[in-house]
């Protein structure tokens, strides 16, 4: 899969799981900000600064993605591999931090 259709695959599973992805610019914040997951009034958002690259865009929204329950979802299974590469649930999990 290219990697444009991996992260658009990412950003349809986050609006299947109720995440809300937004691209921002953080270049002109003045405050150190990083991309991610956040909830704000109580609904979940990742917000990911559009001047990275589309290989960290897409690590930061598998990332955001991993933990929440998609199992039950259809996944491509390219797309389903980077996520068990983030999925801090499992005890075996090598990319776990």
């Amino acid at each position: 899969m290219k990697p444009e259709q991996i992260y658009q695959e990412l950003k349809d599973l986050s609006e299947k799981l109720g995440v809300t992805v937004s691209e921002q610019s953080f270049r002109g914040s003045g405050i150190p900000v990083k991309s991610g997951f956040c909830l704000i009034r109580g609904k979940m958002h990742c917000i990911i600064d559009k001047n990275i690259t589309l290989h960290k865009k897409t690590m930061v929204l598998a990332r955001a993605l991993a933990g929440l329950p998609h199992e039950n979802l259809f996944v491509v299974p390219a797309v389903r591999d980077i996520l068990k590469k983030f999925d801090r649930r499992e005890g075996d999990n090598p990319g776990r931090s």
